[in-house]
């Protein structure tokens, strides 16, 4: 990898593009009424995912980004449970029925933070106030230190069929530096036990630019991971941001690696994933060649949501939790982000709808360009343009950032596909950044984006 295309481009802090345009464009001036007009207005025969968050765990892992709690009583966890159902049914008094489900994701937090009793109501509960397909696919991200077996008992006996795996790092320094002791026998009795309850696909979650991580332990914990065949890998690079998560000031920044080794770990592990059989998808992402994710990518038809990439193809996401963001045909939806005052907005009856964001024509556009780029390093602008309605130069005008790739020989662009090269998919958040219209008014710029 061309150090010089690191220090000029990769240390660029961009979106992931899980959603365009990202969460910092969302205001409140998208509300509950809009929302449930929204939910009211979704196809009837259109099957919609769901994500319901469960923002508790039982300790705090010092790199974690997400909008979680700590908690050692059980009780909390209830009286939660309890406004998330009191939402499902708001949600259904908005869209006036039972709408069609196909896809749910519970994440966290620790959605398995809960009892299996209590797992199990709340599925019967969802598949009583919504129609779940018989093909449904139902995902729970799971933390293999506190799997117990009757969860995964439970996990099984609900119908869920692909379970995702914090790993992060096998190395004991590193585990030390995050405060996320783990062992490789806690996860591969998690994995081997989910796929006796007939839990089909398994997902590993990885991290590189760690404390104290290097490019061997990466390696390392790669290697250890592969031993377990999972059917996929997700890997992503640790964001260090103390100012807005206050449990990452422990850890130390001095032991946090550069830029260019950042690069060099994200590559190796991808190395070490593709020589052991997994096929790369998009950006950070890897799978067996037989499982789907694979062959969506091969056939064109994968895509990207908040979760990663994904197979799932319904255009309305229900978000459904403190936090969660949804999504609909006309924009972004996205609820309370503090526990108290979700529960607020629920126990008066309502959505929990604190702000979102309604999508322009243009949007939609630039949205399918990025989905694209991310998914398949490749996007067929004039194409793209002309099924939205738009001249290509709407993409194309004044655009220097893509002009400067070009001109660095980043991206191929002729006929209106735009290419980007095999030696540089790296930089591919930096391609689809040329088609993010708001990147500037976020106060960010090209080469070094806050």
């Amino acid at each position: 990898m061309d150090k010089n295309f690191i220090e000029t481009y990769g240390d660029a802090r961009l979106p992931r593009y899980t959603s365009y345009p990202t969460a910092p464009r969302f205001s409140a001036a998208i509300g509950v009424g809009t929302y449930g007009d929204w939910l009211a207005a979704i196809p009837t025969r259109e099957a919609v995912s769901l994500y319901l968050h469960i923002p508790f765990c039982r300790s705090m892992c010092w790199y974690c980004g997400c909008h979680t709690s700590i908690t050692q009583k059980d009780q909390p966890i209830l009286d939660y449970l309890e406004v998330l159902k009191r939402e499902v049914r708001a949600v259904g008094t908005a869209a006036k029925r039972h709408l069609r489900v196909g896809n749910v994701h519970f994440g966290g937090g620790t959605p398995t933070i809960m009892e299996a009793a209590e797992f199990l109501d709340l599925m019967a509960f969802l598949q009583q106030n919504f129609d779940f397909s018989p093909a449904a696919e139902v995902a729970v991200e799971i933390d293999p230190r506190t799997l117990r077996a009757e969860m995964i008992a439970a996990l099984g006996q609900a119908g869920v069929n692909r379970a995702s795996l914090g790993v992060q790092s096998f190395d004991p320094v590193v585990q030390k530096a995050i405060n996320r002791i783990q062992t490789a026998e806690q996860t591969e009795d998690a994995a081997k036990g989910l796929r006796r309850t007939g839990v089909d696909s398994i997902n590993f979650d990885l991290i590189y630019g760690l404390p104290h991580q290097t490019v061997r332990s990466c390696v390392e914990t790669a290697q250890t991971a592969i031993a377990m065949r999972p059917d996929r890998f997700a890997v992503f690079g640790y964001a260090h941001i103390p100012a807005f998560k206050k449990h990452q000031r422990m850890i130390d920044e001095a032991a946090l690696p550069g830029a260019s080794e950042r690069n060099a770990q994200a590559e190796a592990i991808a190395e070490t994933l593709v020589a052991a059989g997994y096929q790369r998808i998009g950006l950070d992402h890897f799978a067996l060649p037989e499982d789907e994710l694979s062959l969506a990518q091969r056939q064109g038809r994968l895509h990207r949501n908040f979760q990663g990439y994904t197979t799932d193809a319904c255009k309305t996401l229900i978000g459904l939790g403190a936090s969660a963001i949804g999504r609909t045909a006309e924009g972004y939806a996205q609820n309370e982000v503090a526990i108290g005052q979700y529960a607020q907005h629920v126990a008066s009856g309502r959505l929990a709808t604190a702000k979102g964001y309604r999508l322009t024509a243009e949007d939609r556009l630039r949205a399918a360009v990025i989905e694209r780029l991310m998914c398949d390093f490749r996007a067929d602008l004039h194409g793209i343009a002309g099924e939205h309605g738009f001249d290509p130069e709407v993409l194309l005008d004044a655009n220097t950032m893509l002009e400067r790739l070009k001109g660095d020989g980043v991206v191929d662009l002729e006929d209106g596909m735009l290419t980007v090269k095999p030696d540089h998919r790296f930089l591919i958040r930096s391609v689809a950044a040329c088609f993010d219209a708001y990147l500037a008014e976020a106060g960010r710029t090209y080469s070094k984006v806050a």
